[in-house]
């Protein structure tokens, strides 16, 4: 009788796990020390579409210390992290730029912002990195885009 009830208890538990729209949304955090939270995120080929939301655990406002996250192919990385600080304020991300694959808006201390991007326009096991455009911290706060 008990390993019924076992049974029966792992289906129960097996019908509450998370779905799996659920990875389809991705959040990481930046701080006032011009970090992100991870160096590294992970989405599943499945997901259509992929949501990352950014929340500013700091206490800085933006025209300080503004976090923003910005995805393009790791080739292009450099240069559209340099063309942002060209295009300034308030987002830091170059205008109409096709190499940017996704972008949120700067967001200071307290904030959070969200952007939602169609995965088809990546390749499972390409080359991504995300990063901050906010003047100077492109260099501290960027990671790998991994589409598994």
């Amino acid at each position: 009788m008990k390993r019924l009830t076992l049974v029966i208890g792992l289906i129960g538990l097996a019908a509450a796990a998370p779905s799996f729209a659920q990875e389809c949304d991705l959040r990481i955090e930046g701080n006032d020390q011009i970090q992100f939270n991870t160096k590294e995120m992970r989405v599943s080929s499945s997901c259509e579409q992929v949501t990352v939301t950014l929340v500013h655990v700091g206490k800085l406002p933006a025209n300080i210390m503004g976090h923003n996250w910005v995805l393009t192919k790791t080739e292009d990385y450099m240069p559209v992290a340099q063309a942002g600080q060209s295009a300034g304020p308030p987002n830091y991300v170059p205008a109409g730029d096709e190499r940017v694959i996704a972008a949120t808006e700067v967001v200071g201390g307290g904030e959070e912002t969200s952007v939602t991007f169609d995965l088809s326009r990546l390749e499972p096991g390409g080359d991504y990195t995300f990063f901050c455009s906010f003047p100077g911290h492109f260099a501290l706060m960027n990671g790998k885009f991994i589409v598994e």
